[in-house]
């Protein structure tokens, strides 16, 4: 009778505390903004480090978890939009510019010299991403010669190389890739550096997905269930943890319509499903552990606590790209006007069981 008591007793507590849902003390806070900068890039190192990149030559580096920003404006780069950057630590970045010129710049010093290691005023030259896993990097530009082009290095950044165009996968006509978060490229390694899986989500005539699993010897691509055919539209973001896949976008001109924005792949890409609820245009999708991802865009952010099938609507401020730390729980969002949010994560409530 106790124990049958005593769990009536917990259960109405439970149903009383409705507070207690996972999505009571899930919530995106801005930390700062009101600067003269779009910012795409973002890296989170760790709890602590941080890094953003943007127009006017921007970046910024934070060591207390986004409390305070170190901003520069990089000398020589006033003009760049910097639509990315890859950091290993507050000392150490490489930072990627779209538009021309195309350029890769890295520091060693936290931002107080940066090396050019790229630079190149081909007008047809637009970089749109930038990943890393590990020395191995990767840089994706816009098609050339209906090609898409690559970019490879193998020391973090020090040196770069642009892959043969033999080696780099078939674009069709009016396909490209968005440069609106950095986080169009994905690159999976299995431990090796010249051993890894490389995506590219593209969009404009078609949203598709296109992707390696041998180190870009042989080139696959899928069709993805998303909103494509102009200009504004199609697949802006590819997140996955092993063989879950999730991809979002839209279209940024209408960034309020809810249909075909995002979808999943539970076979590292090779077939794909519409989510079952989607959200607005998001433009940057992040996987953060679990069943769990974050995505966001100009339209607001959302959260899927199952793999990308359901999202919901957390915050409806504007963003551009949201990122977790590498090593660590941290979570940022960066956009338009310098601003600056961290994302708090739902929170598991455990009642304890009591033995009697």
């Amino acid at each position: 009778m106790i124990k049958k008591t005593l769990h009536f007793i917990l259960v109405a507590g439970l149903i009383f505390l409705g507070g207690v849902s996972p999505a009571f003390s899930q919530k995106v806070t801005v930390l700062q903004q009101g600067r003269p900068s779009s910012l795409r890039g973002l890296s989170v190192v760790d709890d602590k480090i941080a890094w953003v990149s943007g127009s006017k030559g921007y970046v910024a580096c934070t060591k207390d978890a986004g409390k305070t920003w170190n901003w520069m404006q990089i000398k020589g780069f006033e003009q760049s939009d910097f639509r990315d950057i890859e950091a290993f630590s507050a000392k150490e970045a490489v930072v990627m510019s779209s538009g021309t010129p195309a350029v890769i710049l890295k520091t060693l010093d936290g931002g107080l010299n940066w090396q050019v290691r790229y630079h190149n005023r081909d007008t047809s030259v637009f970089l749109d991403a930038m990943d890393f896993k590990s020395k191995y990097g990767c840089i994706m530009g816009d098609p050339i010669n209906n090609h898409f082009v690559i970019f490879e290095t193998f020391d973090r950044g020090a040196t770069w190389k642009q892959r043969d165009v033999a080696k780099t996968p078939l674009a069709r006509a009016g396909e490209a890739a968005f440069a609106a978060s950095g986080s169009c490229l994905m690159i999976n390694t299995s431990g090796l550096m010249r051993n890894y899986e490389l995506a590219l989500a593209s969009g404009g005539s078609v949203a598709n997905i296109v992707y390696t699993l041998s180190a870009g010897k042989k080139w696959f691509q899928h069709v993805l269930p998303l909103v494509q055919g102009t200009t504004s539209s199609g697949a802006f973001s590819v997140a996955a943890d092993g063989k879950h896949w999730v991809a979002v976008g839209g279209d940024y001109q209408h960034d309020q319509r809810t249909d075909s924005t995002a979808c999943y792949s539970v076979d590292a890409g090779k077939t794909w499903k519409m989510a079952k609820a989607t959200p607005a245009f998001q433009s940057c999708v992040e996987y953060l552990s679990g069943s769990k991802y974050l995505a966001t865009g100009t339209s607001g952010t959302n959260f899927s606590k199952d793999g990308g099938i359901t999202w919901k609507k957390i915050d409806a401020n504007s963003f551009n790209v949201c990122n977790k730390a590498k090593s660590g729980k941290l979570v940022l969002l960066a956009g338009n006007n310098g601003k600056i949010a961290v994302f708090t994560p739902p929170k598991e409530y455990l009642i304890p069981y009591i033995k009697l």
